[in-house]
């Protein structure tokens, strides 16, 4: 076997481990190979797009680099219900989505759940975004960090909503820099020691102040590009504020671009129709017992810690994940006969 040959060995062997840790629930960084990734297959650089839709009955990928022909890139199916396609003619910026076909014959398209960056609201598609470095200058910050004991020291938390928080004249919006520049003189002389920024992943409902996300791993356009969200972090620690993150985990909205019934059945919502909905928010919950959907949540709390340095992570809508009666008349117990969510 050539050295050409046992790279790519290695390379399957690998995917193959990552994708079998995935579907046990075991896996902290999904999206280091699900979405969209710069690869290289035969000689050739391109894209490979992977995407996880166990009952799909096809998938294909469409976007402005094949005119949007929903013939063009078709998938193929891996193992665990992964799906897997390489375009050389895709190029870092372009927009796609995924046309799911499902096996009842009708066919949707789906933001893809790992876009690391999307098109501005209302347009529902992923943008190709692959280079996620930046050179951070908080090291001295986070050095000093390590050494604290938080549940001994003094904390005083600023929670912010980015959009509404401060507007410009005109009515505009600041950028992420630009707030920062806005924001942390604010937070010094008020004595915080921490921000808590409200969700800041892709939502399509202003009203609903990010709580409803559709794209879990790309930061709101509204304020500018991930780079910005990054360089906003690097600003307050570098003036000593934490900064910290409202994190959606329980539920997710019914907007069909997004999460819900992803392939035509019941993906990353539980298929018991009485409690795979929050009632009160109408949004789906994630089944959380699910080993797939484990693996999802828990690689998104790990991108933002580590990618984005964010300090910790303020869990929303407990209630409805801890207690299956959250909201709801009537429920099914867990199998001990109790409201606890034990998954």
């Amino acid at each position: 076997m050539g050295r050409k040959e046992r790279e790519r060995a290695s390379m399957e062997s690998n995917l193959h481990c990552a994708l079998k840790r995935f579907a046990s629930g075991d896996e902290m960084r999904a999206y280091a190979y699900l979405g969209c990734h710069a690869a290289e297959k035969d000689g050739t650089e391109g894209y490979v797009f992977r995407i996880w839709a166990p009952n799909a009955a096809a998938v294909s990928v469409v976007g402005s680099f094949n005119g949007w022909d929903t013939d063009a890139l078709p998938m193929l199916p891996l193992e665990y219900g992964i799906w897997e396609a390489f375009s050389p003619q895709a190029a870092e910026g372009d927009a796609y989505q995924y046309l799911v076909r499902r096996a009842d014959g009708t066919s949707v398209f789906k933001m893809d759940p790992y876009a690391f960056r999307t098109c501005a609201p209302p347009d529902t598609a992923a943008l190709i975004y692959t280079t996620l470095g930046y050179t951070w200058q908080d090291a001295e910050y986070r050095r000093k960090l390590g050494k604290k004991r938080p549940l001994d020291s003094p904390m005083n938390i600023y929670e912010l909503h980015l959009g509404s928080w401060k507007r410009k004249p005109n009515g505009d919006r600041y950028s992420y820099g630009e707030l920062a520049h806005e924001l942390i003189p604010y937070l010094k002389d008020m004595g915080y020691t921490h921000v808590e920024l409200l969700p800041v992943a892709e939502y399509p409902y202003e009203p609903s102040w990010g709580y409803q996300p559709t794209a879990f791993y790309a930061p709101t356009s509204r304020y500018g590009e991930p780079k910005q969200l990054m360089q906003f972090v690097d600003a307050c620690h570098r003036a000593g504020i934490g900064v910290l993150l409202d994190w959606v985990c329980v539920h997710f909205p019914k907007d069909a671009c997004g999460l819900i019934e992803f392939d035509g059945t019941y993906c990353y919502e539980s298929s018991d129709s009485m409690m795979n909905e929050q009632p009160e928010w109408t949004t789906r919950l994630f089944d959380l017992g699910r080993a797939e959907v484990q693996s999802f949540l828990i690689s998104n709390a790990v991108y933002w810690l580590e990618l984005y340095h964010f300090d910790g992570l303020r869990v929303g809508a407990v209630d409805a994940g801890l207690y299956l009666d959250y909201g709801r008349p009537e429920f099914h117990p867990n199998r001990q006969g109790g409201r606890e969510n034990l998954e």
